[in-house]
């Protein structure tokens, strides 16, 4: 018989000294179970299936972008979480994709044991080879739990990585806007 995660999780409970027969801990092991398969069900879906699902041709040359797209992730060194918000654009080359399509992508990633500088490369790199645009531009700010309840406690710390492709990196003009449309914030 295959122990399963609440198994596992039991035994990390007596490792840290808890006992996991008292009254708040006795469902602890299968919600944490429960809770894992939920925050890394990234890795059963396919990023490409997702995109393909609401490809439409336009003759829309015009940025796209969706941004303040929450962010919650595990960082795969401590597994603990990250959270933050993804800003993505690209430059359409005939084809849009749905614009729900994005944060459903950002989800997927993120929905894996990561590191921030990865999350941002797989969602650009996905929608240049999916969609086929002029350019991605991504950017992903975060706090890490990591950084802040651990090591060096910097509770005020965020991080910021980008990932910029064809156009949003030969192009300053277009890069810079892009990061003026995502510094901008609306009262929506």
């Amino acid at each position: 018989m295959t122990a399963t995660i609440a198994d596992h999780i039991r035994e990390v409970l007596l490792g840290i000294g808890e006992d996991p027969n008292r009254e708040g801990l006795l469902k602890t092991p299968m919600r944490v179970e429960k809770a894992l398969k939920d925050i890394t069900a990234g890795y059963t879906q396919d990023p490409i299936t997702i995109l393909n699902q609401a490809l439409f041709t336009v003759a829309s040359d015009e940025m796209v972008i969706v941004k303040d797209i929450e962010v919650y992730s595990l960082c795969e060194h401590h597994m603990l979480p990250f959270f933050g918000k993804a800003h993505v654009a690209y430059l359409p080359a005939g084809r849009v994709v749905g614009l729900s399509k994005i944060p459903r992508l950002v989800d997927m990633f993120a929905k894996r044991l990561q590191v921030q500088e990865r999350l941002t490369n797989q969602i650009a790199s996905t929608i240049q080879d999916v969609i086929k645009p002029r350019g991605v531009g991504v950017v992903v700010e975060a706090r890490h739990f990591c950084m802040m309840m651990r090591g060096v406690q910097k509770q005020n710390s965020v991080a910021v990585s980008s990932a910029m492709l064809g156009e949003f990196r030969e192009n300053r003009a277009t890069r810079d806007e892009f990061l003026a449309l995502v510094r901008s914030r609306t009262n929506l």
